[in-house]
């Protein structure tokens, strides 16, 4: 199996100013995945890494870390309501071009920095062992669930999702449910393809530590994320 490795990385975001480049104890928060990307490809487990941004700071950075991308992404798929699924065409394109075609897409982004080489290594060990068009990472949330979610019916007062969010269940009556942590994912090409989507309905998973499933969006995700790294 052929695998494309895409480490997605525009130039605007929001929350923080320049996140994909910011820095994170000592080097740009980019350049953790791709030192996993690159890890990835010497251990023979996935074949191509490509980093796919519309910037040209980034692109610098990137190549300063070994992953030199070789085109810069059409602004007109890196916009805030750009999907991920057009990049993943937009790079697949590319390289068949090229005449380099992949079975799957193993989708990287910097925003969630906190993986391990092992982890990685045995979602693709799984994801080839399986017949499945996807798979994703996730971790086990214990805790939320609609018990204990409402919706505000005015500025003061709330509605329960739930009627028995009074009745004193315990955590272990209402058991626990899976989240998907952003950190991976890996699609099938074909699937990617002629779905128009990276996940499937019924995908494979990893699970990682809910402590470890930090996605930077803003700056306390950044906060922690430097102290959890850092030390």
């Amino acid at each position: 199996m052929k695998i494309l490795t895409i480490i997605p990385a525009r130039c605007g975001s929001k929350g923080i100013k320049g996140k994909n480049i910011i820095d994170v104890c000592g080097k740009p928060l980019i350049a953790y995945s791709i030192d996993l990307a690159l890890n990835l490809k010497k251990l023979g487990f996935v074949d191509e890494v490509l980093v796919s941004t519309d910037c040209q700071a980034i692109s610098d950075i990137a190549s300063k870390y070994g992953a030199k991308p070789p085109f810069l992404r059409p602004k007109s798929i890196s916009n805030d309501t750009s999907k991920s699924i057009e990049y993943c065409i937009n790079a697949l394109k590319y390289f068949k071009k090229l005449n380099k075609e992949f079975d799957a897409v193993l989708l990287l982004q910097p925003t969630s920095p906190i993986r391990s080489l092992d982890l990685l290594k045995k979602a693709i060990k799984l994801f080839k062992s399986e017949k499945n068009d996807s798979l994703i990472s996730v971790y086990k949330e214990e805790y939320i669930n609609d018990l204990v979610m409402y919706n505000n019916t005015s500025s003061t007062k709330l509605k329960p999702l739930n009627d028995n969010h009074n009745k004193g269940l315990r955590r272990q009556e209402h058991g626990y449910t899976f989240v998907r942590n952003g950190a991976i994912y890996l699609t099938r090409t074909p699937f990617l393809i002629s779905k128009n989507l990276i996940i499937s309905d019924n995908p494979l998973y990893v699970e990682m530590e809910k402590s470890n499933s930090i996605n930077i969006d803003n700056i306390e995700d950044l906060k922690l994320i430097r102290k959890i790294i850092c030390g």
